[in-house]
Order: structure tokens, then C-alpha cells, then sequence
């Protein structure tokens, strides 16, 4: 049975993903919220402030909470949600599993993530699509000791990314952002000329210490741009 704050929440993505909301319609006020759903205002706040992290919703003192503009950037420390991305810039979106198959790690893998090399994975390649256009090619770990429910999942409705990031909570994620040049396959793959620009980003997460999942994704370099901002440190 789903928690009360977890209810409204979908009920708030659901009216905006399906477009019922648009960029720049008000959500409801805090205590209209406490109103239909019957919940204390430290629920509704508890899933605004989620919302906002997420960059679905922006919040504004006086003005109220709205649905955020499209935008095309994406923090570099970010977890990125494919599907929540594509709402906010108005765009199409949909997504191929390539390949599936429960596999053990590599060597390399092992000490990438900090697990005994063999340990068997979820292994996903994923693309994803947004008006036509691959926008990026996602290569994916799932660990099973830790997200069991994973190998039964069809991910028929949701990319693996957005599927783990609404039921696994992390607590600590680890991101590297690199450059490539496209080979043959990976050219093929995201439509561009072999030898291209892409851009790479590794992102792992934990859970209280337990590994939950790698992502390796990449991006046509001309299709994407990760954005930092910063404050000095005495």
C-alpha cells in the first residue's frame, strides 16, 4: 500500500506528464493540498520540496508553486530522470531495451562499484529516444542483492533510471563526466558520424553502503550540456 505523501505525489506527476498541468500552471496551495488529501502540511511540503529537487515544480514565495519551464540543462550532480527531462522541454519521448541479461561483473566492474568480481548484476543497454532523435545511449548495473524486485521487472512503463530513482531511495551517488569520440557501433546507435564528440557520463549510488546501481551513459556532444553552479568555500 503506498504512503500518503508517495500517493500525492503521483497524482501531481500524472497531471503534469500527461500535460493536464502545463509549464507555468499553479499548483494548488499548501493548505488546498492538506484540504483534498487530508494530510498534515509537513506531508504536502515533504512532497513539493521532492518535486522541486526533481526540477518538475518551481517554487515561489508570494507567487505560489508552478510548473517548471522546459529546460535543456541538467545539473552535473543531478540525477537524471529521462522521462521527467523530456515533460519539462515538451518533447516526445520513448525508450528501447537493447539488451537484457543477468550477468557477473568483470574485473574493472568489481572496482568500480566495490563487489567481489563474479557477483551477478542486472545488465541493461537502454536508448533513449526524445521527438525521433536517440539523445543517448545508457549502459546500466542493477544489483539484485540489493533491488531483488529488479529481475522481475519489465520495465515496460518506465526506463530502469526513473523506475529506481521512484522506488530505491539513495543515499550517496558518485558522478564522472569524461570525453569520447564515437566508434562504428555507438555512431550507429545515436545516428551520428563515427568519430564524433560524445559526452560520458559515469554515475553510481548507494544505499547505507549497499551498491544499487551504475549507469554509463552517453551523449552526442552536440545534443547535451551539463551545467554547475558554485559558491566559494573559506
Amino acid at each position: 500500500m503506498k504512503h500518503l505523501h508517495q500517493r500525492i505525489r503521483d497524482d501531481i506527476e500524472a497531471k503534469i506528464m500527461s500535460g493536464e498541468w502545463p509549464p507555468g500552471h499553479r499548483i494548488p496551495f499548501e493548505h488546498e493540498l492538506m484540504t483534498e488529501y487530508g494530510c498534515s502540511r509537513m506531508t504536502v511540503n515533504k512532497v513539493l520540496s521532492t518535486l522541486a529537487a526533481n526540477g518538475l515544480i518551481t517554487r515561489r514565495r508570494r507567487a505560489g508553486t508552478v510548473v517548471a519551464e522546459p529546460s535543456n540543462q541538467q545539473a552535473v550532480l543531478q540525477i537524471q530522470d529521462f522521462a521527467l527531462e523530456a515533460v519539462r522541454a515538451g518533447v516526445d519521448y520513448h525508450f528501447k531495451i537493447l539488451h537484457r541479461a543477468v550477468e557477473p561483473i568483470d574485473a574493472a566492474a568489481a572496482q568500480r562499484i566495490g563487489l567481489p568480481v563474479g557477483t551477478k548484476m542486472l545488465c541493461l543497454s537502454t536508448l533513449h529516444v526524445m521527438d525521433d532523435v536517440p539523445q543517448a545511449f545508457e549502459q546500466r548495473l542493477i544489483n539484485l542483492a540489493t533491488v531483488p524486485e529488479a529481475g522481475e521487472e519489465p520495465f515496460k512503463d518506465d526506463p530502469p533510471g526513473t523506475w529506481l530513482l521512484r522506488r530505491v531511495p539513495w543515499t550517496d551517488a558518485e558522478h564522472i563526466v569524461r570525453a569520447v569520440n564515437a566508434d562504428a557501433t555507438m555512431a550507429k546507435r545515436l545516428r551520428i558520424q563515427s568519430g564524433t564528440a560524445c559526452l560520458v557520463l559515469e554515475r553510481r549510488t548507494w544505499q547505507a553502503g549497499a551498491f544499487v546501481t551504475e549507469a554509463r551513459i552517453t551523449y552526442p556532444g552536440d545534443r547535451h550540456q551539463l551545467v554547475g553552479r558554485f559558491s566559494p568555500v573559506a
